[in-house]
This record gives C-alpha cells, structure tokens and sequence, in this order.
C-alpha cells in the first residue's frame, strides 16, 4: 500500500529552462493542491494543454480537509477518479448533536434515494491529492513541475510572463491565463499587491488524528459544553484506515505549541473516550494541529489574466466542509470556460462569470460559516444564554432544531443570477432552476440497462436532457437538431421502471428539456423549445450576449 504522506516526487529539469524565450503555454496553473490538480484535470479532459507548477515536492501532511461532500464526489466522478475516493472514503449521513453530555437530536442528510453518492466521505486529503495526481499523471496534457515555485510575475496585454525559481536556477514562462491554487498564503496575491479581506475569529482548535480499537459507528457527533470538555466545543470524525479525527475548542488563551504536545492531547483524548462508554481503550496520536481561522474573500477573483480559485481567493471557518468543496467547485465552474475561451468558442468575458458566480458562492459559504461559527463560539453572555436556550428547547420542539447550527454542511450554490442563465418562459416547480446543480437520479436504457443521470452527461459538451417520448419529445429533439449547436442529447424516457424519480426531480413531462452546461448546472429549460431559443440559450451560457 502507497504511503502517500511520505511520498517525494522527483524534480526534473524541463526544456522550457533552456528556452532563449519564455516558452508559450496558454493556460498555467500555481499550486498542486485539491483545487490545482481538479483544474488541470478537469482542462486536460477537455484538450487543453496545462502547465501545473508547485512548490513543493509532497502531498498535505495530516489530515486536514477530510469532509468531501456529494457535489464534489460527482466532479470526481467526471475526472475519472471519484470510484478510488469513494471506495476509500468513510461514507456518512447521520449526524448527532449533543448538549453537555446528553443527545439533543440527530439528522440525516441524505434521506432520500435515488442518488450515486453519498452525501458526504470522510478522507484525508493526501489521498484526495495521490489520487489526483495519479489520474493528472495518465494525462499527456498535463505537465506537473514539482518544486518549481512563482517568485515573480507581469502582465500584458496578451497574457502574462511567470518568473519559475527551481533548484537549477531560474526560467520564464509565458501563459494565455494563469490559474492561482496556491492556498490561503497565496504567494500569488503577495506578489500581485492584494489581500483577502474579512474577519478573523479570536479562537484556537486543536485537531488530532488518533487511532484506536474502538467501535463506534460511522457518524458526525458535534458536542457543546460537554462534562469531558467544559466551556468549549468536541467534534468526533470517522475516517480511512480507522483513523478518527477530533476537533477541541481550545479559547484563544491557548498556548499552540503546549496543545499540540502528545502529552497534553491524551488526556483530552482519554476523557472523551470515557465519556462515551470506552474506558480503557488504547489510541495512537498520529498528526496533530492547532489553528485559528478566518471567514474572508478577496474583492474580485478575475485580475486580467491571472484567476484566483479555492483559499487563495476565499477562506472560510472549517465548520460545514465548506474549504475544499467550494474550491474544487471553483476548478469545477473555470475549467470549461478557461477551455470554451482558449479553444475560441467564446469571448474572454466569459471569464467574468467565473469571479461573479464563484464571488457569490463565496459569499453564501461566509455567510454561513461565520453563523456557524458565532454559534458554535459565543463571544457574549448573550450569545451563549441564546445559544444554549436553543439547544435545551431542541430536544423537545422541531422548530428549535433549525436554530442549531454545529456546521450547516457543504452544498453547491444556486446561481440563480448568473447572466449565463436564461430565464425561463414556461411554469416549473422544484429546486430545477436555472443556475441550480444537476440532481443526479436512475436512469434505465433503451436495452433495459440502468444507469445515473449525471454519468450520461458529456465531460466536453453541453447537455441536453429531453424528457419523456412520444411526438412531444420527437418534436423537442428536432428543434434540438435545427438548432446547429453541439449538443450531447441525453433521452429520459419515461414509462421505463426507475425513470419516474428524475421527472419528478426536473418537474418534466413529455417533451420538456433542460440544458446543462458543462459543469452541469441548469441554464435553461423549456417545456417545448424552439431552434432559436436553444441557440441564444447556448450562446448566452457562453458569454456571447
């Protein structure tokens, strides 16, 4: 079995050094990261060459990310790796919420059938790193350069130069568009003169990896002011390898380098063990950390030719997996405009969708991570009175439970703004909309073979969902054809047992279509489109109106 926690890649020297010029690239992307790598896939699947620069040489030590919700799962799907993660991965839907030491409620998130994916995995992100560097490396258009570190950059008006420091010296490089992964500390927006801006919460948490012989089932269990813990908050997590992962509020009077010691984080360790009915079982302290956060965002992710995606534009507090989720969807909406304008099939202000949609998005996970944060770290007498009326009401009253917010988890951004959406000219209920997420349902083939909804969809094209059969359906799939553009059509016959569930979904009768860019969010949907009305549908969700 790979170590991938102590896995070294190689620097090699690369043609590009000795180039007299700066060699041309038209896309290269900073960072090697979750959010790095999907990009460089999700573009190399789509024919665009990319150049991938990181400073280093390993993978993420310790844990770290570890919570990847269904979304992302269904980007990997589309990678070509999403199976490895999610064989891997603990799968989780049940979470529970405890006050002092007594069990307030639980929820499900995942209640209804008829999904692929679980709602969330627990993996270590130096897995979800190896596996993306292992499916990067079976992609000839992928050339990832270990320990070439961006000391320097300009632009102009046809693109931008990258000065590349490396262990034998330094080179140039020149990029249509440049992609900035490269984390919270992004040199990148160093070096460019920009700064993330927002509120940084006076708090510490310990995180700890911990092995052990204990049995407990593979659920979230979030605790305020337990007996074992008083004052602050525990988090519990099941992950690969029977490892566990523990989160303690510590206070911002903590001193980060005494928690971190494995003698101080025993005793902690032993006391929630003992406290849930595992008194006497052995455990291991493998990676440990202790850190404060902060919920904040750059002003504007586009800077000419420079985009930046995942924590170097926007950071937000770790409750509710929002981190590596909203960034690998920040890879999930640039790639397939990056590739449509490279490509020349769209003009360069499509890239201004990317920032607004994904600035939104942002937005809406700050909002709620700050909630979640105020609410899991009162920093008033009032607050935490409020906050603890709430939890001793919660297991009595329903209505109480909404109040509770331990980490309102990770879902994808409606864009229902987005000027790539056409707005819609028929009546439709559900959560469809345009500018929603695709929701994945069975699907049954013509030979009777069953399949998922979302795997039907094109990695490269755009998708045309066409429900039902019959002459509604034939007269939908004609005006589909007149329309001119290249369309991957996806039939949903209805009548086939399984089937009922995606009409119900997409709120579809007979000759209703939804179109579904390339990142499969809905951007237009009709009951019974014309040729005209699919092509400016078409062009507008590629940035031509």
């Amino acid at each position: 079995m790979i170590d991938y926690q102590s896995l070294r890649f190689d620097y090699r020297r690369h043609a590009d050094q000795d180039a007299a010029a700066p060699a041309h690239h038209p896309v290269v992307i900073v960072g090697a990261g979750p959010v790095g790598l999907t990009l460089a896939i999700d573009l190399a699947l789509r024919q665009v060459p990319v150049v991938l620069l990181d400073n280093d040489n390993t993978l993420s030590s310790g844990s770290r990310a570890i919570c990847f919700a269904k979304r992302t799962l269904e980007v990997f799907d589309r990678l070509g790796c999403g199976d490895r993660m999610v064989d891997k991965g603990v799968s989780w839907n049940v979470g529970k919420v405890f006050f002092h030491d007594e069990q307030v409620y639980r929820f499900d998130l995942l209640p209804e059938p008829g999904h692929e994916r679980p709602a969330f995995i627990n993996l270590q992100q130096y897995y979800v790193e190896g596996y993306l560097v292992e499916r990067a490396a079976a992609l000839p258009l992928v050339d990832l350069r270990w320990n070439n570190k961006v000391t320097g950059i300009e632009q102009g008006d046809d693109g931008a130069v990258l000065t590349v420091e490396t262990p034998e010296g330094s080179y140039r490089l020149q990029a249509d568009y440049v992609a900035a992964c490269d984390g919270s500390r992004s040199n990148m927006r160093q070096m460019l003169g920009l700064e993330a801006k927002g509120r940084v919460f006076r708090d510490r948490f310990l995180i700890a990896d911990i092995t052990m012989d204990a049995d407990l089932p593979t659920e979230r269990r979030f605790w305020f002011d337990p007996s074992f813990h008083p004052g602050q908050s525990v988090l519990l997590h099941k992950q690969a390898d029977g490892m566990w992962r523990v989160d303690f509020q510590l206070g911002w009077d903590a001193d980060p380098v005494e928690e971190r010691k494995p003698e101080n984080i025993t005793p902690r360790v032993r006391a929630l063990l003992d406290s849930i009915g595992f008194k006497g079982v052995q455990f291991r302290i493998g990676w440990a950390s202790v850190y404060t956060f902060a919920c904040q965002r750059m002003e504007r992710f586009r800077h000419g030719h420079v985009l930046f995606a995942g924590d170097s534009a926007h950071g937000v507090s770790p409750f509710g997996a929002r981190g590596a989720n909203s960034g690998v969807q920040d890879a999930d909406n640039l790639a397939w405009k990056l590739a449509a304008v490279v490509q020349g099939q769209a003009p360069d202000a499509l890239l201004d969708s990317y920032a607004s949609e994904r600035e939104y998005a942002a937005d809406e996970n700050i909002r709620n991570s700050t909630r979640a944060t105020d609410f899991i770290t009162p920093k008033s007498e009032v607050s935490r009175l409020f906050r603890d009326a709430v939890l001793e009401l919660t297991k009595r009253h329903a209505f109480a439970r909404t109040l509770v917010n331990s980490g309102r988890l990770s879902v994808p951004s409606v864009l229902r703004d987005s000027p790539l959406n056409t707005p819609d000219a028929d009546a439709f209920s559900g959560a469809m909309v345009p500018g929603a997420a695709a929701a994945d349902a069975p699907v049954v083939h013509a030979d009777g073979s069953t399949g998922w909804l979302l795997r039907e969809c094109h990695v490269e094209q755009f998708t045309a969902l066409v429900f039902g059969q019959g002459e509604a359906a034939e007269r939908s799939l004609a005006e589909l054809s007149a329309s001119d553009r290249p369309l991957h059509v996806v039939r949903m016959e209805d009548g086939a047992r399984g089937s009922e569930l995606a009409a119900q979904r997409y709120d579809a009768w007979p000759g209703t279509v939804y179109l579904l860019r390339p990142d499969q969010h809905v951007c237009a949907r009709w009951r019974a489109p014309s040729a005209a009305q699919v092509r400016s549908a078409v062009d507008r969700a590629l940035g031509k109106h």
